[in-house]
């Protein structure tokens, strides 16, 4: 197995794609609403990865709001992370775990094993992040994060908490073009020490110029090791961001590789390019013996969590909660 989730191309999975999923066996697949046309679609593409890649994770963006691959009429809605934390307290923590448990329920009934939520920066400076972010404030960021995951935990699914170390004050969009702060902000690392058990955490592409003059958080051996595992205290899987945004330099390949050296455990690469793909797992080798141990680790939580939920139920509780004044 090769450290690296890579993306495809469309609804349905070429034979080129089976080829490569075959010859490399990457740690998992991420879909995206290209790749999603409806239940029966989706149903036949998660088979067909099944088949040509097994033991690899399904990994799928289904935040709420604006950030939801599987969407209406085959899905349902869920609001988005500012939405909740615009509630009082403490409806907002246990809106935020319902909602975590509905997006959970959708996921894992589509055969999703890994869902990159909650977002844990604090505030959203530029629209990017914006009401993806629950609050301004980072010990309520840090309650309502943790129970969104919690949600998510207890039908099985594997939370990513992100953007490590933080990219609710970054003024640019990391998929167009790199951001830079002069340094990372201790209100920021606060979701994140609060959350350092979750099974997973993404990297954020910002250069912070005091801790790397040169390097984005993502390609940082100093980053990562400093604060995300020393000073957060991470013990999970530690994925990167997407490597195909803008914010990044070099080949597909080299920012695999890059990411991997600095400490990632996973190459996040989601364009769905074929040679882009190619690229990345062959640059990112052989899965090391403590990221397998990590995403084990990560799988046998989700698995000790889960419990029965009654969808209906949640919906109702939830429902209720929202149309608050």
């Amino acid at each position: 197995m090769t450290p690296a989730i890579i993306g495809l191309a469309g609804p349905v999975l070429t034979p080129e794609e089976a080829q490569l999923l075959r010859a490399w066996r990457p740690a998992g697949i991420i879909l995206f609403a290209r790749n999603i046309a409806g239940r029966a679609q989706l149903a036949g593409l998660v088979a067909s990865i099944r088949e040509e890649a097994p033991g690899a994770r399904l990994m799928i963006d289904q935040e709420g709001g604006r950030v939801a691959r599987l969407r209406p009429p085959d899905w349902s809605p869920h609001p988005p992370a500012r939405r909740i934390g615009d509630l009082p307290d403490p409806i907002a923590a246990r809106v935020a775990w319902l909602t975590g448990a509905l997006i959970g329920l959708d996921c894992a009934e589509a055969g999703f094993e890994v869902v990159t939520a909650p977002v844990l920066d604090v505030g959203g400076a530029h629209e990017v992040i914006g009401d993806r972010a629950f609050s301004d404030d980072p010990d309520r960021v840090a309650r309502l994060g943790r129970a969104l995951a919690h949600g998510l935990l207890a039908v099985g699914i594997e939370p990513v908490g992100k953007h490590v170390p933080g990219h609710g004050r970054a003024r640019a969009d990391s998929h167009l073009e790199l951001p830079t702060l002069d340094d990372i902000a201790e209100p920021d690392l606060v979701p994140f020490a609060a959350n350092a058990d979750l099974p997973w955490m993404m990297t954020a592409h910002i250069r912070y110029t005091a801790r790397d003059m040169r390097r984005p958080a993502t390609l940082s051996p100093v980053i990562l090791a400093d604060i995300v595992r020393g000073r957060i205290g991470l013990a999970g899987v530690l994925t990167s961001d997407d490597l195909a945004m803008g914010a990044l330099e070099g080949t597909p390949g080299e920012r695999a590789a890059a990411a991997l050296a600095a400490g990632c455990d996973i190459a996040l690469h989601c364009s769905g390019v074929l040679a882009e793909s190619a690229a990345v797992v062959q640059e990112a080798g052989r899965i090391s013996d403590a990221t397998q141990a990590r995403l084990e680790s990560a799988a046998s939580l989700a698995r000790s969590q889960r419990r029965p939920l009654v969808r209906a139920d949640l919906i109702r509780e939830r429902d209720a909660a929202l149309a608050l004044p």
